[in-house]
């Protein structure tokens, strides 16, 4: 039965959200590829938005919205773990 499930269940996209500024403020070209990759996985759906209100946040360091929850982190590297991690948890929860 668990076979069944996995093959009809719908898999849920998992939304991440970034502001633009900070994206241009805390991204390097080094990490840009590896941010690429993780977003060319077919369960993530990612947008960028000129801005989110999040001023504060915003000027200290990188962040996203993960399904709506804030996760920030020291740089864009970090972030980026903090993501894979994220997203790893909520796919297994679908499971």
């Amino acid at each position: 039965m668990n076979f069944l499930t996995k093959i009809f269940s719908k898999n849920k996209k998992i939304k991440i959200d970034f502001c633009e500024k900070n994206l241009d403020r805390f991204l390097t070209d080094e990490s840009a590829s590896h941010y690429r990759s993780f977003f060319s996985q077919k369960h993530i759906a990612y947008k960028e938005y000129e801005c989110q209100s999040k001023c504060k946040e915003c000027a200290k360091s990188p962040y996203a919205l993960v399904d709506g929850e804030f996760i920030s982190a020291e740089n864009s590297d970090q972030l980026l773990e903090k993501l894979k991690q994220k997203v790893q948890n909520c796919t297994r929860k679908d499971v």
